[in-house]
């Protein structure tokens, strides 16, 4: 998951999480925000991919879905009451948009979620449509789709979901009943900011980069051979996947490996873009995190055995107090700092078994070929 506006969305309501981890982190902190393809006749908006691999039985066809939520939303800013339209589109695609709110922005039944949507449906698109008009996103989207399951091997049905988001994060991962989405909230992909939308003002091309990104969240959560603890507890927790729960009570390790190999997947599948986008750092912030690379794998060794949301937040989101992201008493760790390290630990697992068998190995699989690298260099 990449959110760099989800602490400052959550900020702006001031809603307070109590992070279980120690010293400042046990605080209340406030958060600032190949395949064969034969194509099914669509239904609405959602489009149906039927590939068949020879990775997966040969009696099993697995449907990948391209769900284009765009004309619905657009519906919504024709209506002549933006709100109760929002709330019509909300109920219409409940399973999706329920699970995001939920994981990305505050809760939809709680008494912030009119003012997000006001803002939202009130929200200058100009830069949107222009974008719309000169991409084809579905197809940048069906390309990215078709990349990530070659390299995959995908075994396992999920979806590929193009929405308009409410500025929290740019794109994620989802859950719901066991099956598996990654989205893109377009909003952040029009090549300008908007303060408005708090867009982040991305280039349309980074859209098969953050699809594939998580893309691989998707597959390690859900795959059949997937040996990660992330999707043991998913399924152990009805199907459904929680930020929240799984950041208390999966342990750093595994969240940075998630998060390294989400990185090398986006690597392989839309090379050319700089370094740091891969991050979704900027310059200044990719080379300070390179130079304190030795400091940040040092604070971070002794929590990868644990669990707590604290320690989720410090390392792999954005918004987070320099206080919480202070380590040694002088060392102030830019945002999201474990994403780079996740993506060191996970390369050496890469190379000995290829991208499919790490997407779906253990942590301690990975750790032990990190380890078995670190000696012999």
């Amino acid at each position: 998951m990449f959110c760099q506006h989800f602490g400052r969305l959550r900020n702006t309501f001031g809603v307070r999480y109590l992070l279980g981890s120690r010293g400042a982190l046990d605080r209340a902190l406030v958060l600032s925000r190949s395949s064969l393809r034969t194509l099914v006749r669509p239904t609405g908006h959602h489009y149906h991919f039927r590939v068949l691999r020879a990775a997966a039985p040969p009696s099993r066809a697995l449907v990948e879905m391209l769900i284009n939520l765009l004309p619905d939303f657009f519906s919504i800013l024709e209506s002549t009451d933006r709100a109760a339209a929002y709330d019509r589109y909300f109920a219409a695609h409940r399973r999706l948009l329920e699970a995001y709110w939920n994981n990305y922005v505050v809760d939809p039944d709680g008494p912030h979620f009119r003012d997000v949507v006001n803002a939202t449906v009130h929200a200058d698109r100009r830069d949107l449509r222009g974008m719309l008009e000169r991409t084809d996103v579905a197809a940048l989207a069906r390309d990215a789709e078709q990349r990530c399951a070659s390299l995959l091997a995908t075994d396992v049905d999920l979806d590929i979901v193009l929405m308009v988001g409410v500025g929290a994060a740019n794109a994620g991962e989802l859950v719901v009943r066991g099956r598996g989405a990654a989205f893109v909230c377009l909003e952040h992909f029009t090549g300008v900011t908007n303060e408005e939308t708090e867009g982040l003002g991305l280039d349309p091309e980074l859209i098969p980069l953050w699809l594939a990104h998580e893309y691989a969240h998707v597959v390690r959560y859900t795959s059949p051979t997937s040996r990660s603890i992330l999707r043991d507890f998913i399924a152990r927790d009805g199907g459904d996947y929680s930020y929240w729960d799984t950041g208390r009570r999966v342990p750093l390790r595994e969240l940075l490996m998630n998060e390294g190999l989400a990185v090398q997947l986006s690597r392989a599948v839309s090379p050319g873009h700089a370094a740091w986008e891969y991050f979704g750092y900027e310059r200044r912030q990719y080379a300070r995190i390179r130079e304190l690379e030795p400091i940040i794998a040092r604070a971070v060794a002794p929590d990868l055995d644990r669990a707590a949301l604290g320690l989720r937040l410090r390392y792999l989101s954005g918004g987070m107090s320099d206080e919480a992201r202070t380590v040694d008493g002088r060392y102030l760790l830019p945002e999201r700092s474990g994403y780079f390290l996740g993506a060191k630990l996970c390369e050496a697992g890469i190379d000995a078994h290829g991208l499919a068998w790490a997407v779906r190995a253990s942590d301690l699989e990975l750790s032990a070929y990190a380890h078995s690298a670190a000696v012999s260099a």
